[in-house]
């Protein structure tokens, strides 16, 4: 019976669309076996999920997995308050093997071959399009570069078949900043952008490229091309109910595309520089980590549920209905000679975006301290942008400078540990 199993707590970031899944998720496990209770937790977007976990460690009142987003990894490897999830699996007698996860997941999250922490939900921006509205404009699909997106796009809306060409992404300083940076090999901190060290430094100002990327979509929006949700609208909502023609979006909202829109779309890698081999994309998403100081019970539980996750029966099922891509070679040899790829040909852009080339010091991601932060930092100063209030190098300038501030706070408090 449920109320003699050991509970294991969970809290997460997994809400929308996701939530049936991820409670789904959980049944599964429950009833794959009758030792434990796993209890999951929304607790709210990852800035509140860490903000929660936080909290909740210091009065000792925290979960014994919490799922936090890419861009917290330094923040949970230098905070002494984990347990590294391969010697909680080995101490568990699980023989995992790491080698199998997908290279650009692995490259992430792995330190001397193993995880930090058990890569769970991983996803990268694509392109996603109203293939209805760019038929309409005489057009079979996005083209590859910003510089053919951009003439369908005003064409788009200069024809009258829709009034806003683009929905602003909630996370563009990822999508179409960070991404844009690794994909056209463009420098965005010294140090391999982080993963070299703490003594790292944000260089992104410098690039002509990156300076461009913005002052272009200045332009879009200048012209009404490219458009912000209004304050409590969900960008992703305004593409799904065709009142915005397209977005850039993680690959994992595939969940709420398939469920709520009522045209014909498609999704495509993210356009490029005209003249530019683009380089991979980077991840995004979350991990899942074991926290310190909980029961010998609880750690029992939780490699249980981490072990069942990893399993490539688990490992397809998850990607399949969310989305997010398969972390496992195996479960992605699966999906491929099964055909499912064939017959969802959108799912797969994802995963060859992310092994597209061989990964440079500028492509392979970004590792920084305090990142989340940083990331907020970039939001408000771009804001000015929109508004007229600087321009974007200014903007560009300014998230530089006070990003540094943030990395040498970050690196002067983890330095020797």
């Amino acid at each position: 019976m449920a109320q003699d199993r050991i509970t294991i707590e969970w809290w997460h970031a997994l809400g929308g669309r996701l939530t049936p899944i991820v409670d789904e998720l959980v049944t599964k496990f429950n009833d794959s076996q009758d030792e434990f209770q796993l209890v999951a937790t929304n607790k709210g977007n990852y800035e509140e999920a860490m903000a929660a976990m936080i909290a909740a460690y210091r009065v000792k009142q925290h979960p014994v997995l919490s799922q936090t987003s890419e861009r917290t990894f330094l923040t949970m490897i230098h905070s002494g308050a984990t347990k590294p999830v391969p010697e909680l699996m080995e101490e568990q007698g699980y023989d995992i093997d790491w080698s199998n996860f997908v290279a650009p997941v692995a490259e992430y999250y792995f330190q001397d071959g193993k995880p930090a922490a058990m890569p769970f939900n991983s996803s990268t921006p694509v392109f996603w399009y109203n293939a209805d509205h760019f038929k309409a404009a005489g057009f079979d699909a996005p083209g590859e570069t910003w510089q053919e997106v951009e003439q369908q796009l005003y064409a788009i809306k200069e024809q009258g078949i829709n009034d806003c060409s683009m929905a602003l992404a909630r996370d563009f300083v990822w999508s179409l900043i960070e991404n844009y940076s690794a994909m056209h090999d463009q420098q965005y901190g010294t140090l391999a952008n982080g993963f070299d060290g703490l003594a790292t430094e944000f260089t992104f100002n410098k690039s002509p490229l990156v300076v461009g990327q913005l002052e272009r979509l200045d332009k879009w929006m200048d012209d009404g091309v490219l458009q912000i949700a209004g304050q409590g609208l969900n960008p992703e909502e305004l593409f799904i109910s065709g009142k915005c023609s397209t977005i850039t979006a993680s690959t994992a909202a595939h969940a709420g595309v398939e469920a709520g829109a009522q045209f014909n779309w498609g999704a495509t890698y993210l356009p490029h520089e005209e003249g530019v081999e683009p380089k991979n994309s980077t991840i995004g998403g979350g991990a899942l980590w074991v926290l310190a100081n909980k029961s010998e019970e609880e750690y029992k539980g939780a490699a249980a549920f981490l072990n069942f996750v990893a399993s490539p029966e688990i490992q397809t099922w998850w990607a399949g209905a969310t989305g997010y891509v398969p972390v496992t070679n195996q479960a992605y040899d699966k999906f491929k000679a099964d055909g499912y790829y064939d017959e969802h040909p959108t799912r797969e852009i994802a995963i060859l975006q992310l092994n597209r080339g061989t990964p440079t010091e500028n492509s392979r991601g970004f590792r920084f301290g305090n990142h989340n932060q940083i990331f907020e930092i970039m939001n408000q100063e771009i804001q000015g942008v929109w508004t007229g209030q600087q321009t974007p190098q200014e903007a560009l300038d300014k998230s530089v400078a006070r990003g540094n501030e943030v990395l040498r706070q970050f690196e002067q408090l983890n330095a020797n540990k």
